[in-house]
Parts: C-alpha cells; sequence; structure tokens
C-alpha cells in the first residue's frame, strides 16, 4: 500500500524515472529553458532548484554532490553560471509556464526555464 507516498510515479519504474529526471535536469540546465508535459516539469522543479542551491556555494564538496546528478557539463554551469547569478536570491530559480494540450494526444505542457 502506498499510504502517505506522494511522490509521482510517472508510468515508469525507479530506474526509468531517475534517467528521465537527470536527463530533463541536464537539459534544463545546458539549455536554460525546455519544453515538457506539465507533471514532469513539476516533477523536476525541486531537484534542479536543489542543485542551483549547492551550486551557490562553489565549493568542492558542492561539486561532489552534483555531479552523480547532473553530469559534469552541468555541474560546470551550475557552479560557473547559474550560481552566481542566484547569489543572492533565496529560491524559486525556475519557472514553469503552461501552454495549450498537445495535439496528437492532448497531454499539457509546459515550458520551464531560469528566471
Amino acid at each position: 500500500m502506498r499510504h502517505g507516498n506522494a511522490n509521482k510515479k510517472l508510468g515508469r519504474e525507479r530506474n526509468q524515472r531517475r534517467s528521465l529526471m537527470k536527463s530533463l535536469a541536464r537539459s534544463l540546465v545546458l539549455k536554460e529553458k525546455i519544453k515538457t508535459t506539465e507533471t514532469k516539469a513539476k516533477f523536476i522543479r525541486p531537484y534542479v532548484e536543489k542543485l542551483i542551491t549547492y551550486g551557490k556555494e562553489n565549493t568542492l564538496s558542492a561539486s561532489r554532490l552534483i555531479i552523480p546528478k547532473i553530469g559534469t557539463e552541468g555541474a560546470k554551469k551550475i557552479i560557473g553560471v547559474l550560481g552566481p547569478r542566484y547569489k543572492d536570491r533565496k529560491g524559486g530559480y525556475t519557472r514553469i509556464t503552461k501552454l495549450p494540450r498537445r495535439p496528437g494526444d492532448g497531454a499539457k505542457t509546459a515550458i520551464i526555464e531560469f528566471i
């Protein structure tokens, strides 16, 4: 039973869900704006915001926390570009903008981007 477990499953098994989160987060960090479904955007938002918070410190321990979750390229961008950009901001680094439904399957779409 799943009593009290409010985590999203996204119709995937655990490893597939982790891979999806990692690839979406990497794309968001490298491109700074991606278009995806609304559910996936809401799913990766806290994940990415925690990584940005780690990146604001610009320490070795922060980079060691970020690299396994997003890769080396993403970690360099978080520590070098995004961390200093949001140095004075306490949170809320991303914005989700809702878009019309997708024509093919009617899924709710959204753009997630950095503010």
